[in-house]
């Protein structure tokens, strides 16, 4: 039986980047569920985390709660950082452009402007949670495998 539509859904996100900027991959996986990943021959790690919850939130109806090891993404929603960036114009404290702008516009759209509940909370990396675990291991195998030009990422996978 399908969850009620109002179920919020868990979602677990990471990216890797070997070497910063480098190959880098990203990933997402709700528990029990579906997972994707993917990879970008020259990007940084803060690029790679945000592609992962856009993705997520691009392709997962309904409320969900993000959780990543990434405190560039989750301390932007918790401590609303984006009111800033847009309150000056698109720049940083230090009135630098806001890095990332091109991913932190469309993500923001997503979690702020289409109605549905979206929440994030930060789970310590490399700490043994097994999700996070998970996508960070799928984030590294992505960027591994653009690294040495292999193909094979999966789109939608269920987890095993």
């Amino acid at each position: 039986m399908p969850p009620p539509t109002d179920a919020v859904t868990v979602v677990y996100t990471d990216g890797s980047c070997l070497g910063n900027p480098g190959p880098g991959g990203w990933a997402w996986a709700v528990a029990g569920g579906p997972s994707d990943a993917g990879a970008e021959p020259g990007t940084t790690n803060q690029r790679m985390e945000l592609t992962a919850v856009l993705r997520a939130l691009e392709t997962l109806p309904g409320p969900l709660r993000v959780v990543s090891d990434s405190t560039y993404v989750v301390n932007c929603f918790r401590q609303r950082w984006w009111e800033g960036w847009r309150r000056r114009g698109w720049r940083n404290t230090q009135g630098r452009p806001v890095a990332n702008r091109d991913l932190w516009e469309p993500l923001l759209g997503l979690v702020l402007d289409d109605g549905r509940s979206v929440s994030f909370d930060w789970v310590k990396g490399h700490s043994g949670d097994p999700m996070n675990d998970l996508v960070d291991r799928l984030a590294t195998e992505a960027a591994a495998r653009i690294q040495t030009g292999r193909s094979g990422l999966g789109l939608g996978r269920p987890l095993p």
